[in-house]
């Protein structure tokens, strides 16, 4: 068995999920919720089919995404692991618990903006996801100016009032 890391390749701002999901269904039954949870969303979804011919299938409402989805997949190999890459303006926060409860999905690895590799587990049959480095170590405790500017912040962008 070797241990691999692979880094997810995407512009600095662009958020993803990445997660674990069951079946080649996935690929509809994830489009399907995210339309129908959020007008207008852009996305780029692929999912790593773990039998069968093996493809990486895809589904999404924008083409630079949908491009970042595929090569992605294609990138960490893993079966029935799907990324989904959100357009400007669309955060994992709008999404997460229409994804959860899609049935076939069984994880959700990392959801996130952050420089983040993947970390994998690869044999003679295939790969598996260890887990996700998301971001970087903390470089020390927040003091009451961060406390302030972080409650600030939720309240400028509007999730806290």
């Amino acid at each position: 068995m070797q241990l691999i890391s692979v880094k997810i390749d995407k512009p600095d701002d662009t958020n993803f999920v990445f997660g674990q999901t069951h079946f080649i269904k996935s690929i509809e039954d994830i489009h399907e919720a995210l339309v129908g949870a959020v007008p207008g969303i852009k996305f780029g979804l692929a999912f790593c089919e773990a039998s069968g011919k093996c493809l990486v299938r895809w589904s999404g409402t924008d083409s630079a995404m949908v491009e970042l989805a595929q090569k992605n997949a294609m990138a960490i190999g893993a079966g029935h692991s799907f990324i989904l890459f959100l357009g400007d303006g669309f955060y994992p926060l709008n999404v997460l618990n229409t994804l959860k409860m899609v049935p076939e999905v069984c994880r959700i690895f990392c959801a996130t903006a952050n420089p983040t590799e993947v970390i994998l587990a690869e044999t003679g049959q295939g790969r598996a996801v260890l887990g996700v480095v998301d971001g970087l170590r903390p470089t020390g405790i927040e003091g009451d100016d961060d406390i302030l500017w972080r409650k600030s912040l939720l309240r400028q962008i509007g999730y806290k009032l």
